[in-house]
């Protein structure tokens, strides 16, 4: 919506300088360094006319919507009387294609939780109450056992060991099937401690696109930078020829001076560790290996970011309900505007209340109030809960917080138009690379650089081998020479 950056406006990455550079050791961590100011709908025109779609007959674009959401439960297993909370933050009657939900404390944050083997069990019930909210909106059935997802590191589901396939309902495991009757198909889904990501497509995509490169990783970068207490659990995929990357993370908390740096030290452990290594199976597929290989991007989740403001005044504008005012004061906005850890990165305009903290479940009563309940832990109002994204092709529709009390977080969710490329029928997905696009020295021949320019973004990536850049900014770069 064209009212969602007007505080910061879009940051969208530029490469022609950094593609120019003359050292091969470049850092994709700082593709970051180089922005322009413009606007968030031209960023997503300019997802069209920079992608090959429109030099490459084989290559048309379709448009999907994306929904991501964000939630802390605080350590609250699933109760079937929490389908009416997910039926609200879903926001069903506006539906989407894709469905990614991350979840923060799906278990409690104990030592036995955190150090001792993981249990799949919380993240199957989460799975079966969201499929069932999913396809029960449409009247259909709810089938067992569920599809196969992606359940752990490197795994396809074709692929998946017994010891590492999550049961069903039934306790069987299945292969997908085409021509279900449910809906919505389970991808891909991960859980490290509390940290936990659910990725959810219609029944038909799997139909009309070559989905492809299913993935996960986690990063556990909590205790001694190493436990899975705090970090995050990402998802790769590609639709046809867009590459996806959807990471689910849960930053360290704290309101202290300082704090933020650790968060931000998170940040960058994700960014460094998180990695989709090429499996045989991939064949001639050029998938991306890290986050900032993708074309879409978006990352989520309770980042813990605070307010630079005291207590008693980040009540009062949150009585006066002035989120411009407050947002000033906000720790991720500022980096955001200030190019941090989240440079280039874009975030739609907050117009709802803070998301944390909230006395107790079923309360809507913020925590801390002065005079505080005896017991009660004094915690200033905060934005913890955010969805971000980078890359072009994206458009945000909505940004809104739900009103669960099931837990002293709010549910927030995002609901998002991206474009993907789409290989026409008929044309092979790889072709084989034409000789005007092998290594030529400079020239003022336009007919030899119109040749170079119109390259199909499936073989883009193959021009740079040291840096994992995505087909997108490439074809950005070179149509910019």
């Amino acid at each position: 919506m064209d009212k969602d950056n007007k505080h910061h406006g879009s940051r969208t990455i530029r490469l022609p300088r950094w593609f120019l550079r003359k050292h091969k050791g470049a850092d994709p961590f700082q593709l970051s360094v180089i922005s322009d100011g413009g606007e968030e709908n031209d960023d997503y025109m300019d997802g069209v006319a920079d992608g090959s779609s429109e030099m490459d007959p084989c290559i048309s674009t379709n448009e999907l919507r994306v929904f991501i959401g964000t939630w802390n439960v605080a350590g609250r297993s699933p109760v079937g009387s929490l389908a009416v909370d997910l039926d609200e933050w879903l926001n069903l009657k506006d539906a989407a294609d894709i469905y990614v939900l991350g979840f923060q404390e799906i278990v409690p944050l104990k030592a036995k939780t955190v150090i001792g083997a993981e249990d799949p069990r919380e993240a199957t019930n989460w799975n079966l109450l969201i499929g069932k909210t999913l396809n029960n909106k449409y009247g259909c059935p709810w089938l067992t056992p569920l599809m196969n997802p992606i359940t752990a590191e490197n795994n396809r589901n074709d692929g998946i060991p017994n010891s590492e396939r999550q049961p069903s309902i039934s306790g069987q495991t299945t292969t997908p099937m085409r021509g279900q009757q449910s809906k919505y198909k389970l991808m891909a889904t991960k859980k490290m401690v509390g940290v936990f990501i659910s990725v959810w497509m219609r029944g038909e995509l799997l139909e009309k696109y070559n989905i492809a490169g299913v993935k996960v990783c986690s990063v556990a970068c909590g205790i001694m930078g190493y436990l899975g207490n705090k970090g995050s659990v990402s998802v790769s995929m590609s639709i046809d020829g867009t590459s996806f990357c959807f990471i689910a993370a849960h930053l360290a908390s704290g309101e202290k001076k300082g704090d933020e740096g650790r968060r931000n030290h998170q940040v960058s452990e994700i960014f460094r560790r998180t990695y989709f290594p090429r499996l045989p199976e991939d064949g001639d597929n050029l998938l991306p290996l890290t986050i900032l290989g993708h074309d879409r991007i978006f990352w989520f989740g309770d980042l813990n970011y605070r307010l630079y403001l005291e207590d008693n005044m980040a009540r009062h504008f949150i009585r006066q309900e002035d989120w411009t005012a407050l947002q000033k004061f906000d720790q991720l906005q500022r980096e955001l505007d200030d190019g941090g850890v989240f440079q280039g990165w874009k975030e739609g305009n907050i117009e709802f209340a803070p998301t944390y903290k909230y006395s107790s479940s079923n309360c809507n009563r913020y925590s801390g109030a002065i005079p505080s309940r005896a017991g009660e832990k004094q915690r200033t109002p905060a934005w913890c809960d955010r969805i971000l994204w980078y890359g072009k092709g994206v458009r945000q529709l909505s940004y809104f917080r739900s009103e669960s009390k099931f837990s002293d977080h709010r549910p927030v969710s995002a609901l998002f138009c991206t474009r993907i490329e789409v290989v026409k029928s008929g044309n092979p997905r790889f072709p084989a690379i034409p000789t005007t696009f092998l290594p030529r020295t400079p020239s003022k021949n336009h007919g030899q650089e119109r040749a170079t320019r119109e390259v199909p973004s499936t073989l883009l990536s193959l021009i740079v081998r040291d840096v994992e850049v995505s087909p997108t900014y490439m074809q950005a770069c070179i149509s910019s020479r």
